[in-house]
């Protein structure tokens, strides 16, 4: 287990370590689509996340323009809609802002408060400028700068997007910790130089055995309680 003393600055994902994204995304699809059961609304989410997926790997290798969430999750939803039979556009639309109405998890909102008492506290998100600051208003996150991924107009793990943060914090980039709960997304981390501390969540991506992360947590509260030495109040 790595020393906290020498980390400055702590990032976080928001999309899944911080607000349940695939949970959200179920929920407004069972929403959208009343008649459908657990089964056929899974289903709905694999088209939508399949879709996601494919077009940001599109964006990453350059085989499309940069194109923000906001309208990645405008073509999902009519995915899912074309797929559902949905016809109402309001309906369709409101199911395209989805991703705006995220709930945190349950450690989420106290984690974060009692963190940044100790430290300064960025969120780090591949979500656009503005479904980032709808989010975060909803799911009650305060952080001392929330950044997104438009501003260099690129995905997750795309090096630029780690830099923002990195930048943001003015100081090495070893003494800036990201926290998230996708393996993939702290390699990404790694790459620039960056610290790293996984939290397991139900929708993370699980580190691999060769994988070298400073801390991992089975939570975000064990997390901050390594980070504070538990000697902040709650």
């Amino acid at each position: 287990m790595a020393e906290a003393p020498d980390i400055e600055v702590v990032v976080f994902d928001v999309l899944g370590t911080m607000v349940d994204e695939p949970g959200g995304l179920r929920a407004a699809i069972r929403e959208a689509v009343p008649a459908a059961d657990d089964a056929a609304a899974d289903k709905l989410l694999t088209v939508w996340r399949e879709h996601v997926e494919h077009e940001q790997q599109r964006i990453e290798k350059a085989s499309r323009a940069y194109a923000n969430t906001e309208v990645i999750d405008r073509e999902a939803a009519q995915r899912v809609a074309d797929r559902a039979g949905l016809t109402d556009p309001v309906t369709t639309e409101r199911l395209a802002t989805a991703g705006r109405r995220l709930k945190p998890w349950d450690d989420s909102v106290a984690g974060l408060t009692r963190l940044a008492r100790r430290f300064p506290v960025l969120g780090l998100s591949s979500a656009s400028r503005a479904a980032l600051l709808r989010l975060n208003a909803y799911a009650g996150l305060r952080w001392h700068q929330a950044l997104s991924a438009e501003d260099v107009r690129a995905y997750k793990p795309a090096p630029e997007v780690y830099q923002l943060a990195v930048d943001a914090a003015g100081c090495p980039a070893e003494r800036v910790l990201m926290v998230a709960a996708h393996a993939w997304d702290l390699r990404g981390a790694q790459a620039v130089g960056m610290r790293t501390a996984y939290v397991r969540r139900p929708a993370g991506d699980a580190p691999k055995s060769t994988d070298t992360f400073d801390w991992r947590s089975n939570s975000l509260d064990e997390l901050v309680a390594a980070l504070t030495d538990t000697q902040l109040p709650t």
